[in-house]
């Protein structure tokens, strides 16, 4: 079930737009704010009130790689695997970022502090490998740096 805040955002977010439908990525995108991810029963409330059918919301939310249909944890790593970041390093990243962690991709630290995800580019291929942290970028990585970084995510 949806909070009342949630309505009230998804309800704004609806005005702003000719159409309902048009609020559905908004809509998933409130309620992975608030929740960290995106259930079933999420998505049928969110169908519900866009009039929208539960398949048709779940289809906007599994075609975009950052609206999560499962649980995830406090802060999601993007780790970028484009041609750039694999040539400028990538492999050695990624096996220091999974022994620093100790899990794979799509998985959660048992925490539930960090999820790795894999991802195609993150635009900045002159200062690759980079990676995402939440909202914070981080380019020109090396395996010196990554603790660090993550010492910095409570």
């Amino acid at each position: 079930m949806l909070s009342a805040i949630e309505i009230e955002q998804i309800t704004h977010e609806m005005q702003q737009v000719p159409v309902k439908k048009a609020a559905c990525i908004e809509a998933l995108k409130i309620v992975q704010g608030q929740r960290r991810w995106v259930s079933d029963e999420s998505v049928a409330d969110i169908a519900a009130i866009l009039d929208m059918s539960t398949a048709e919301v779940d289809s906007v939310a599994t075609f975009y790689n950052l609206i999560f249909r499962r649980p995830v944890g406090r802060h999601v790593i993007l780790l970028c695997d484009s041609i750039s970041c694999y040539v400028m390093g990538y492999t050695e990243i990624k096996q220091q970022l999974m022994e620093l962690l100790q899990i794979k991709y799509g998985q959660t630290t048992p925490d539930e502090r960090f999820t790795l995800l894999p991802n195609a580019c993150l635009g900045t291929c002159d200062h690759a490998p980079a990676m995402m942290i939440d909202n914070d970028l981080y380019r020109d990585l090396t395996t010196a740096s990554l603790s660090q970084i993550l010492d910095q995510y409570l």
